[in-house]
């Protein structure tokens, strides 16, 4: 016990720090408009964003380097559109963010928030449509998510 006690640990601060300060997830529809624009933002005041360039493939579980990501990520902005919750990559993220406690800031970019929370109107469908694909368990965190984000004073992004 003695021996830990006087050894130095040594560990420098910017090794403690996240890779990210900001993940941005949205939905491909909004990448060349609203998205583009926050990250170009964003990145010129210094702030670090995690903004996927490549496009994902379908698939049920979230990639090893998403997960890196949202886990090397102080907060996300979550830009829900329309079509957001056709996207089982964006719920999976958003489920994750909400698990992991992580700062969410909700753009809702034409769309109601009362929506999210509800998952009426477009998100309606949407969910429907996961159903039939998805096991019941992904299901209730992906509406848990949506749920708990809808419930967020975010931004209402209605039009230029």
């Amino acid at each position: 016990m003695e021996e830990f006690e006087q050894q130095k640990i040594s560990v420098s601060l910017p090794s403690l720090r996240l890779d990210y300060d900001v993940f941005l997830s949205f939905r491909g529809s909004t990448r060349e408009k609203i998205t583009k624009s926050l990250y170009d933002a964003l990145d010129s005041k210094g702030i670090r964003v995690f903004r996927d360039s490549e496009g994902l493939t379908q698939g049920d579980q979230i990639s090893t380097g998403l997960v890196e990501a949202i886990n090397d990520s102080a907060a996300v902005i979550a830009i829900i559109s329309s079509d957001y919750a056709s996207s089982r990559w964006c719920v999976e993220e958003l489920a994750t963010f909400c698990e992991l406690g992580k700062l969410v800031l909700p753009v809702f970019y034409k769309v109601n928030p009362s929506d999210v929370r509800r998952q009426q109107g477009t998100f309606f469908n949407d969910f429907r449509d996961l159903e039939r694909k998805s096991k019941p368990e992904k299901m209730a965190r992906w509406r848990n998510a949506m749920k708990t984000v809808g419930g967020i004073s975010g931004w209402v992004y209605n039009n230029g």
